[in-house]
């Protein structure tokens, strides 16, 4: 399917690493507005977002605006993606907040890597003009997007998302509502394989991905790609997915090592 030509005024629900990436490769096309939690968190995002930008050498053409005011978020955005914490509670309840603050033909999206579409448009009460638009971290070097639709979604909700990844400089491919969607449901059992092999070896992290970086031509290697990801996000996925958890990511959990995010995890940082 190819979208339709139109630019979206990009609002994204979140101060994330997915969420400030999305900010940050929308900043090139137009305006974009970013929503956080707290003075805090909106502090941190516009530094995170000013060092993606700086990094990546892009030129933008506006500014991101970040706020902890939903409604300038909601009356900004054509198209608002939520982009917070892999938990249907949470999801559910911002929707109810965000809501009230959108425009009749505003699209809701949600970047959730494994939690039912669905359900989440069930909760939205809007599913003819709701979307799943999982992006991959980092956002400003991953091409792909799944994209996965409620049955209710109209070919308007449909054109527009594809017409968005396409201003986003992605690459859309729309999946099935199923755990874990395409990727992660093929990607974490093997992820999860690369733990339980280096449990039972004792080879050190290093091993085990200069193995699979060098012989089978992974960018990244499995034990450093989990880091990466977040040891209790990998988690979360892992059981939403059905896929046997090994026990040693449960024990790092536990003991607060998550990886990049916390500075330890399968390596120290």
């Amino acid at each position: 399917m190819t979208g339709q030509s139109i630019n979206e005024r990009l609002g994204v629900a979140g101060s994330g690493a997915i969420a400030c990436g999305l900010a940050a490769v929308a900043a090139r096309t137009g305006e974009v507005v970013l929503w956080a939690r707290s003075d805090t968190s909106a502090e941190k995002a516009r530094g995170r977002i000013a060092k993606l930008i700086e990094r990546c050498g892009w030129e933008i053409a506006a500014e991101v605006e970040v706020t902890t005011d939903l409604a300038r978020l909601g009356e900004h955005s054509s198209y608002l993606v939520e982009a917070i914490v892999e938990e249907l509670g949470d999801k559910t309840a911002l929707i109810e907040q965000l809501k009230p603050h959108l425009a009749e033909d505003a699209i809701l999206a949600t970047t959730t890597s494994s939690l039912s579409v669905e359900e989440l448009a069930a909760a939205a009460g809007c599913g003819e003009r709701y979307a799943g638009l999982h992006v991959f971290n980092p956002v400003t070097k991953m091409d792909l997007v799944e994209l996965v639709f409620p049955k209710a979604a109209s070919e308007a909700t449909r054109e527009r998302s594809f017409a968005l990844c396409e201003q986003l400089g992605k690459t859309a491919v729309e999946v099935p509502d199923l755990p874990g969607f395409v990727v992660n449901r093929l990607l974490f059992p093997f992820l999860f394989e690369a733990v339980r092999l280096r449990e039972e070896t004792g080879l050190e992290p290093a091993a085990v991905d200069s193995c699979l970086q060098l012989g089978a031509g992974h960018p990244m290697g499995p034990l450093a790609l989990l880091d990466l990801v977040g040891l209790d996000v990998a988690q979360s996925i892992g059981n939403t997915i059905g896929a046997e958890v090994p026990p040693r990511i449960d024990e790092l959990v536990a003991d607060g090592a998550l990886g990049r995010k916390s500075g330890r995890g399968f390596y120290t940082y």
